[in-house]
C-alpha cells in the first residue's frame, strides 16, 4: 500500500516536529518554506564574524522536547543547559541591579529591603501558581479541542478556585501578594514573553512564574538555540524529509471539503493527500483560502502579540555589568507604559527593552574577547506603526541607553550591527501586521476560543504552530505538533 502525502507549510519549530513525528508513523513527508532556511522565528542570523538567535532566547518545560524525540523516533540532537540565575533587571535611573535566582533564600536577599516578608509571600505565590499549572497542564494545554462546546465543557472540569484568576490580570494577581512596585514590575515580566503586558493577560498565566521558578526553569542550548533547528534538519534529512524553501504559498486548488493542492507565488502545485499549516493558522485562512470569518478586517480587530524591533551588535571588548539574560526597564511609569505601546501612544526613543548577551555561555557566537548583543524592543504592530523609517534613530536611543546603564560605549566598539523591524519580520516569516508571537492569549482567544488546528471546511487540512492551540512559545509549539498528529492519526481515515 502506497503511504500516504504529507505536505507541510511551513519549516518552523511546529513544522519540523510534526514532520518528523509523522514520518515516524509512515507518512511520505515534504515541506515548504517561504524564507531560505529553516527555522522561522527560530532562526539564526550571521554578520561580521558574529553568530545570532534570531528571536527566541530560551525556553521552559524542556521534558516535551523529551517526549518528542521519543515519539519521532530519533536521538535528542542538541544539548539543554539549565540557566540560573534566570535574568538580571535594571530600572532606568537606578544604578541597582536585580538578579533572579531560583533558589528561595538567595533569591530573597535581592528584595528583603523593598518587600518585608518576601521570601514568605512568594512562597505563597508560588504554591497557588503550582497548583494552577498542574491543573491548566493537564486540563486544557495537553488536550485537544473537537469544537467551542467541548473546550467550554472541559473548562468546567477545573476547579472552582481558578475562576477568579480568568477575571483578574497578571498585574492584579501580584498586587495581591506583594507591596514593593519593583517586586511587582519584575515577576510579571513572564507576560513580555507571551508578547503582552501584566495589564491585559489574565492572571492564569501567572502559572509561568511557576515554570521559571520552581517547576523545570529556564533552559538555553549549547552552541545556541539554532542548534535546535540544525539537530531537526539532520534527522529529517536521514528520514527522507524533503524541504523547498523560497516558496511562498499565496492560493489552493479545493473543490468541496478535499484540498488538492497549494499553489505558490510562481504558479506551481504542491500536491498532497494531507495538508499541515505551519504559517499564522488565523492568516492563512484569511489571506489563503480567503474565509471570510478570517478578512483583515476582522483579523485587525482580534488581538496580537507586540511586534519586534531588534537589534543584533557585535560589540568589542567584555561588559562585565551584564547577564545573559537582561531586561531594562523605565522608572516609575510601567502601568501607563504598558497600556500605550500596544497603540504607539509611548516614546520609543525611551523603550522598555531585553538584552540577551549570548557569548557568555556560546563563547563561539563572538570573536574573542568581544559580545554578542541581540536586544529585541516590543512594539506596536504595523496597525498602529506602519512607518519604521525611524528605525535607526530608536536603535541608536537604545544603544546609548545600553551604554550608560552599563558603562560601556556601545557605539564606540560597534564592529557589526543589523536591525530588524517589524516589516522584515512580517516579510521574512509571514508575521501578521509583523506581530511577533501571532495571535495575544486574552481569554476569548484561548484553548477553543482559539483557531482551530482542523481546518472548518477541508477534512485533509491541519495546523500547527503558536496562534492554533495551545499557544505561542516553544514548548506550546511542541506540544502544538503533538496535538495536530493526534487528530490526524484519529481522523485521517475520515477524509
Amino acid at each position: 500500500m502506497t503511504a500516504k502525502k504529507v505536505l507541510i507549510v511551513g519549516a518552523g519549530l511546529g513544522g519540523l516536529a510534526t514532520a518528523l513525528r509523522l514520518r515516524r508513523r509512515g507518512y511520505e513527508v515534504e515541506m515548504v518554506e517561504m524564507y531560505r532556511q529553516a527555522g522561522g522565528r527560530l532562526n539564526q542570523l550571521t554578520s561580521g564574524g558574529f553568530t545570532f538567535d534570531m528571536a527566541p532566547t530560551f525556553f521552559s518545560m524542556s521534558y516535551h522536547f523529551d517526549e518528542f524525540v521519543r515519539d519521532a523516533g530519533i536521538e535528542m540532537p542538541f544539548r539543554f543547559v539549565q540557566i540560573d540565575p534566570l535574568y538580571r533587571v535594571n530600572f532606568r535611573g537606578k544604578d541597582r541591579w536585580y538578579t533572579v535566582y531560583r533558589d528561595l533564600d538567595r533569591l530573597a536577599g535581592q528584595f528583603e529591603d523593598i518587600e518585608p516578608g518576601f521570601r514568605e509571600r512568594m512562597g505563597r505565590f508560588l504554591a497557588s501558581s503550582g497548583v494552577l499549572f498542574d491543573d491548566v497542564e493537564k486540563g486544557v494545554l495537553s488536550k485537544n479541542f473537537m469544537s467551542l462546546p467541548d473546550f467550554m465543557v472541559q473548562m468546567t472540569r477545573l476547579p472552582v478556585k481558578h475562576v477568579p484568576k480568568v477575571m483578574r490580570s497578571v498585574w492584579s494577581e501580584m498586587s495581591r501578594y506583594f507591596t514593593s512596585y519593583e517586586v511587582r514590575v519584575i515577576f510579571s515580566l513572564v507576560s513580555f514573553f507571551l508578547g503582552a503586558t501584566p495589564f491585559d493577560t489574565p492572571a492564569v498565566y501567572t502559572l509561568l512564574s511557576y515554570t521559571e521558578m520552581v517547576h523545570d526553569g529556564y533552559h538555553n542550548v549549547d552552541g545556541g538555540m539554532y542548534r535546535i533547528v540544525e539537530g531537526l534538519l539532520r534527522a529529517a534529512e536521514k528520514s527522507g524529509i524533503k524541504i523547498n524553501y523560497n516558496v511562498t504559498i499565496c492560493g489552493f486548488d479545493g473543490p468541496g471539503r478535499r484540498n488538492r493542492a497549494f499553489i505558490d507565488t510562481d504558479g506551481r502545485r504542491w500536491e498532497g493527500d494531507i495538508f499541515v499549516v505551519n504559517a499564522d493558522a488565523a492568516m492563512f485562512r484569511g489571506r489563503v483560502f480567503r474565509r471570510p470569518a478570517f478578512t483583515d478586517e476582522k483579523l485587525d480587530r482580534m488581538q496580537w502579540t507586540l511586534a519586534p524591533l531588534t537589534m543584533y551588535l557585535g560589540v568589542k571588548g567584555k561588559m562585565d555589568n551584564i547577564h545573559h539574560h537582561n531586561y531594562f526597564l523605565g522608572d516609575r511609569d510601567y502601568e501607563s507604559y504598558s497600556k500605550g505601546i500596544f497603540r504607539n501612544k509611548v516614546s520609543l526613543e525611551k523603550p522598555y527593552y531585553y538584552v540577551n548577551a549570548n557569548a557568555i555561555f556560546n563563547p563561539q557566537s563572538a570573536p574573542v574577547g568581544c559580545e554578542n548583543l541581540f536586544i529585541l524592543v516590543p512594539v506596536p504592530d504595523l496597525r498602529f506603526k506602519p512607518d519604521w523609517s525611524d528605525r535607526e534613530r530608536i536603535a541608536d536611543a537604545v544603544i546609548r541607553d545600553l551604554s550608560a546603564r552599563t558603562g560601556h560605549n556601545i557605539e564606540a566598539n560597534l564592529m557589526t550591527r543589523v536591525v530588524l523591524d517589524p516589516v522584515d519580520w512580517q516579510n521574512m516569516f509571514g508575521l501578521y501586521r509583523g506581530s511577533g508571537l501571532g495571535l495575544g492569549h486574552k481569554m476569548t482567544q484561548v484553548g477553543g476560543f482559539r483557531p482551530s488546528n482542523r481546518d472548518e471546511v477541508f477534512s485533509n487540512v491541519w495546523y500547527t504552530g503558536a496562534s492554533t492551540i495551545p499557544g505561542t512559545g516553544l514548548p506550546m509549539v511542541i506540544i502544538s505538533s503533538k496535538l495536530t498528529v493526534q487528530r490526524i492519526e484519529n481522523e485521517a481515515a475520515t477524509i
